[in-house]
């Protein structure tokens, strides 16, 4: 009876074996046929083998292997990745290994082809700016990932990396550079833009006095960044839009520590606002400041803001208030862009792309601030972002 039990097993088993047998000769066949770089010619041995024992570690592993070898990296790495954690044969794992690692070594010398190439073309070598755009919450950690891989970047650092309210100064860099990793990311649809510094320096800025008149041509008392004074004329469909911003002012201070003792330390003291106008057919940006506008010439802003308290009405500042009540009506239409310190706030980290522009503000203050350059490279992109 047990030679008849043991008889049957062997029976059943030697069309097991049989099927193994023929796996292996034909996964030997389809390794020789990558070694030899036929890849079509390994995917044909290798379809009746999928259909046969799809699940079979070593199969998937040579599907990944094809599809890696016709220039299809991300198929490849799909099937790498999800056989890595599920396989236990450490001949299997070396070999899944060695694929990722060829896929990041291909990815590596692609980017590098390509920015090198970027580099040399016309304009690619100047300096400029990379600039990240707020993205919806909902899709950050989705997106993450993407800006993670191509930036090379963890997961969790690269969330921390993208913006959800205002624009994010990622990075300077050389102009063909940028424009690879803005071609990249806009695949991915992270929205970003590049722009050079020295289009920022190109922009006439006009250090506005007053308005000396207002009628069918504006025409304004300014100063220009060289220093030399004028009159200005243009009207009011030619401003495409405004950006606003407060400018801290900070001091050295003298403060009880914990311990109650003194210490000095920085401090913001004040903040003080400025009005950036836009005329782009002009290559102009018109700026107003309530530190550097002269109240007590030109046009009298009479009316007065009925959104202010009354007490508030009788304060120093009355006067910017009026101006800015005026500018509001009178180019309602224009859009304002009123981001300037979630910008600003990434933008400082960059002191020496920052220290390059000139800011054209003139404020009196003990020691010069990064603030000062950062509105002038918040102003400029939005000129020539919005063109």
């Amino acid at each position: 009876m047990e030679d008849i039990i043991e008889k049957t097993l062997l029976l059943n088993r030697k069309p097991i074996v049989q099927q193994q047998h023929f796996i292996s000769i034909m996964l030997d066949r389809v390794a020789e046929a990558i070694k030899r770089q036929d890849y079509r010619g390994a995917a044909k041995l290798l379809k009746p083998l999928i259909d046969k024992d799809g699940k079979n570690p070593w199969v998937r592993f040579y599907a990944g292997r094809i599809q890696e070898g016709l220039g299809k990296r991300e198929a490849a790495e799909k099937i790498y990745l999800y056989l890595l954690p599920k396989t236990t044969n450490p001949k299997l794992i070396a070999q899944i290994r060695k694929g990722i690692s060829r896929l990041e070594m291909a990815a590596r010398s692609q980017k590098e082809q390509a920015i090198a190439k970027a580099v040399t073309s016309q304009g690619g070598d100047n300096l400029g700016v990379l600039i990240l755009e707020p993205i919806a919450p909902e899709v950050k950690q989705e997106a993450a990932k993407a800006f993670g891989k191509i930036v090379n970047l963890d997961a969790y650092t690269a969330r921390l990396r993208l913006p959800t309210r205002g624009w994010r100064l990622y990075r300077p860099g050389k102009m063909g550079e940028l424009i690879y990793y803005v071609s990249r990311l806009q695949q991915v649809n992270i929205p970003s833009f590049c722009f050079p510094l020295s289009q920022i320096e190109a922009i006439q800025v006009l250090e506005v006095h007053y308005f000396k008149m207002l009628n069918s041509q504006i025409l304004v008392r300014c100063k220009s960044s060289a220093g030399s004074e004028g009159e200005f004329s243009f009207t009011w469909p030619e401003v495409t839009q405004r950006v606003i911003g407060r400018i801290p002012l900070f001091e050295s201070v003298v403060v009880f520590d914990a311990r109650r003792k003194l210490q000095r330390k920085t401090q913001k003291q004040d903040s003080v606002p400025f009005c950036d106008l836009h005329l782009p057919q002009r290559n102009c940006i018109l700026r107003f400041c309530d530190r550097t506008y002269q109240f007590q010439k030109g046009v009298t802003f009479a009316t007065k803001p009925t959104s202010l308290p009354l007490g508030e009405r009788e304060t120093a500042s009355k006067n910017w208030h009026y101006l800015t009540e005026f500018l509001d009506n009178t180019l309602s239409k224009c859009p304002v862009r009123d981001d300037f310190t979630i910008f600003a706030e990434t933008a400082i980290d960059f002191r020496e792309t920052l220290d390059r522009l000139k800011s054209r503000i003139d404020l009196e203050r003990r020691k010069p601030s990064l603030w000062d350059q950062a509105f002038q490279l918040y102003s400029g992109l939005h000129f020539w972002r919005d063109r």
